[in-house]
């Protein structure tokens, strides 16, 4: 096959999906796709067949959302511009301000279009990569309860709280108590409750039952609360790799580096940001010290193909010699990295323009929601 590829296995995605939906019914709570996780937008129509709603963090996810997915998208971005606003509101359902100041600027021209909701900061997260922890001291996620007055603005609906990543459900329960402790107050002059995303309800531990129960216990302590869940990993966990294959293999300090077709930086940024070690099918994971690579026979480094000194990792035993021409196949590839491959969270990249010798500035190349849309194809 040509390479490198992700390969989506259908029914390994049916499966993520059936569960979901499955959880959604018996829990009484509405689990929607987060595109910030998955966004390959030709599998809607399996999608569909199990989930009403998604939800977008920029303009052109929330337009994916309506125009390819066809239901109005949750929205919620840490800060939305006068050039955004109104688009936003005519694609989404909901739309949540991440800041009170936020909120004075743009509730009016949002109002009536969709429920507005306000995200809060429970001051409380397990997540102990600080990269992905929102709630770490100076955050710029939410407001905390000591920052709202005692009576909300009428016409906020909602509050929306993430503060998990991949967890599992004893996470969320021990969470649930720092947000009804600092928040419970306020949910009587609300409609509904959304938890975010981190919930990883497809992962084989998972404890499903348990996370039924939270829910439970939540309609039965708020019964006018609608629940939210909006899970990225869940829906795309371990449903397909990217493949790859060895294109050159160097030494240098007896340390063998098998050079791939695809690049770390490039194609997988959370192996380089997290970090995170990627299982490699055939291979085990292995932390030796550079001396034991030098040593081991079968041990390898997994170079990318980009310029980037350190656009490699370390290191995989594959019991075997590698050759030019071997597929290395990593697994669990279509959460997160088909979507930062792209554009994540479908952020514009900025314009390019020249600043000529006049003085005037020409705009080279501008880009927009097609070539999000293309990029996700």
């Amino acid at each position: 096959m040509p390479t490198p590829i992700y390969i989506i296995e259908e029914e390994k995605l049916r499966r993520n999906l059936q569960l979901i939906s499955d959880v959604a019914r018996r829990a009484d709570v509405e689990i929607i796709l987060a595109f910030k996780a998955f966004a390959l937008w030709k599998t809607f129509p399996i999608f569909r067949e199990y989930i009403s709603s998604t939800t977008a963090s920029s303009p052109s996810e929330a337009r994916l959302a309506l125009q390819e997915f066809g239901a109005k998208a949750h929205t919620y971005s840490p800060a939305y511009t006068d050039d955004d606003i109104d688009g936003l509101a005519e694609c989404s359902s909901h739309l949540t301000f991440n800041s009170l100041s936020q909120y004075e600027r743009f509730h009016e021209r949002v109002g009536g279009r969709c429920s507005i909701g306000l995200r809060v900061n429970p001051e409380y997260s397990e997540v102990e990569t600080l990269l992905y922890n929102p709630c770490a001291p100076g955050t710029r996620f939410g407001v905390s309860s000591d920052k709202l007055p005692e009576r909300l603005p009428a016409d906020i609906e909602g509050f929306h709280c993430h503060c998990h990543c991949e967890s599992g459900a004893d996470v969320l329960q021990r969470t649930l108590v720092h947000i009804e402790e600092k928040f419970s107050r306020w949910f009587p002059q609300l409609k509904w409750l959304n938890l975010g995303g981190g919930h990883l309800m497809t992962r084989k531990d998972y404890d499903v039952e348990l996370l039924i129960g939270l829910m439970q216990g939540l309609h039965q302590r708020y019964p006018w609360l609608r629940i939210i869940l909006e899970p990225g990993s869940a829906f795309a966990w371990q449903t397909g790799p990217l493949v790859s294959h060895v294109v050159d293999i160097v030494e240098d300090k007896g340390i063998r580096t098998a050079i791939l077709d695809v690049s770390f930086t490039c194609h997988m940024p959370d192996c380089l940001e997290m970090p995170y070690m990627p299982e490699v099918r055939g291979a085990q994971t292995v932390t030796p010290s550079d001396s034991t690579l030098a040593s081991a026979p079968y041990v390898y480094r997994l170079g990318g193909n980009s310029c980037l000194s350190g656009d490699f990792l370390s290191a995989w035993d594959f019991g075997r010699p590698l050759k030019v021409g071997d597929e290395v196949v990593f697994e669990d590839m279509i959460h997160y990295t088909t979507v930062k491959t792209s554009m994540f969270n479908g952020i514009t990249h900025p314009d390019i323009g020249i600043r000529h010798l006049d003085g005037s500035l020409e705009i080279l190349r501008r880009f927009g929601y097609e070539d999000y849309r293309d990029r996700m194809d």
